[in-house]
């Protein structure tokens, strides 16, 4: 079998599906929670624009029925996917420069080395990027509850 060796900070919390989709479900359970308390049934008037004609208003609620409740997953696909790729490309590259410097112990070595050196600080980049993007949508889906449009 083969024996994974991971080192300090190495692993990433939220590369796993269940963890971004339980911090989106608590987003998507605030705002529901919140807009109930501010504006009690009348939250649901978030499903039907105004002005829309009667005609199209059980279209309208449906489409924006699923949009709403798509948030639940986007938040939660964008935050991990972008994570666990990062991740997954850190582990090929770093597997990558292990072996060729244990074949080959010289120059060469240090090219996939310095990829690696360079992903990571990317890697890093990206992971404030993704809070960041996580905690702006969280506050637009949250404020979107209170101004209810």
């Amino acid at each position: 079998f083969p024996v994974t060796i991971r080192g300090p900070y190495s692993f990433a919390l939220t590369s796993h599906f269940a963890v971004t989709l339980f911090l989106s479900f608590m987003t998507f359970f605030s705002a529901v929670v919140i807009g109930f308390q501010q504006h009690g049934l009348k939250f649901f008037g978030l499903f039907l624009p105004n002005g829309a004609p009667f005609v199209l208003a059980p279209f309208l609620i449906l489409v924006e029925l699923i949009s709403f409740l798509a948030r639940l997953f986007s938040l939660a696909i964008r935050l991990f996917a972008n994570i666990m790729s990062g991740h997954t490309l850190l582990k090929i590259l770093a597997g990558f420069a292990w072996i060729l410097g244990a074949e080959l112990f010289s120059l060469v070595f240090l090219v996939p080395f310095v990829v690696v050196l360079v992903i990571t600080g990317l890697e890093i980049v990206i992971a404030f990027l993704q809070a960041y993007v996580f905690t702006v949508l969280s506050s637009i889906y949250i404020n979107e509850a209170l101004v209810l449009h």
